[in-house]
């Protein structure tokens, strides 16, 4: 056994790993979630929403980051949306406003079809500055945005009449994978008007260790990665009893991979010290 595990192909390993992650995402793994506090915080945070309430996502993340964001988004969206606030879509990054479009095609459209554009919900689209744009509409939208994505006049939408600024919003949710992201958000807009508005965010594994530092001052509530959005969904499934649409169980369907995948790296890694050790002791030195 010692022989064939030292002298085994590193292709087989990269085929095991093919299986444990394709398998879970394939026959639909679910595993339980315990959910942390930072995300119990965020939900209970969109719960005190109210009817007519306005909430402003700013969609700061791309395709290479939708893996782990994009299942947050539909899960805070559905959860605004179903506490009957007003949403108003916009992004620092240039692919943002293509994920803002899938998420209304996948949540807003078909759950909320009572909905309607420019009076329920609005999508202001890209512009370009990344914190320099927080910093602006933080006071004046309308120095910025004189249309929404569409190029309609931003005066002749109907939800937009009473916004003059990010200060007229009730909420502010960040869905980041980096700069410019929450952590702008945060030090541009929370920090220069901590009454006015409250904020959480989402975001990839990797940004969340500069973001808890913020929690829970400036973000009463943190989504963080894969994990977090799958802890999202079981919150909002025990509430809003989503769990027969594939749509809601997006995130706890891939930490079905994502924790196969870890238990297989963790025996690899056990496997490979004892192998090592073994061949130490015999004089093995290749």
């Amino acid at each position: 056994m010692y022989e064939f595990l030292r002298t085994l192909d590193r292709r087989w390993i990269f085929l095991l790993m093919l299986i444990a992650v394709t398998v879970p995402t394939v026959a639909g793994w679910q595993f339980p979630e315990k959910v942390s506090r930072n995300t119990q915080r965020a939900f209970d945070e969109i719960e005190k929403l109210q009817p007519g309430d306005r909430v402003l996502f700013s969609f700061d993340f791309d395709p290479a980051s939708a893996g782990e964001l994009s299942p947050m988004a539909t899960s805070l969206t559905y959860h605004a949306a179903r506490r009957g606030a007003k949403l108003y879509f916009m992004s620092l990054w240039p692919v943002g406003p293509q994920l803002v479009r899938e998420t209304v095609a996948k949540v807003i459209k078909p759950e909320f079809p009572e909905y309607r554009y420019g009076e329920d919900y609005v999508d202001l689209g890209y512009k370009s500055g990344y914190e320099a744009v927080i910093k602006v509409i933080v006071t004046d939208f309308r120095k910025l945005y004189l249309t929404d994505a569409a190029g309609s006049g931003i005066d002749t939408i109907p939800m937009m009449k009473d916004v003059r600024s990010v200060q007229d919003m009730d909420l502010v949710i960040s869905i980041s994978a980096g700069y410019a992201g929450a952590k702008e958000w945060v030090q541009y807009a929370k920090t220069a008007y901590p009454d006015t508005f409250s904020m959480v965010a989402g975001c990839t594994g990797v940004q969340a260790p500069p973001l808890l530092p913020y929690v829970p001052q400036q973000l009463p509530g943190l989504i963080a990665a894969i994990k977090g959005a799958a802890e999202y969904e079981k919150l909002l499934n025990a509430k809003y009893d989503l769990l027969a649409k594939p749509a809601f169980v997006e995130g706890t369907r891939r930490m079905g991979s994502q924790l196969v995948a870890h238990v297989l790296m963790v025996l690899l890694i056990v496997v490979g010290n004892i192998v090592y050790f073994i061949g130490r002791r015999r004089g093995v030195t290749s």
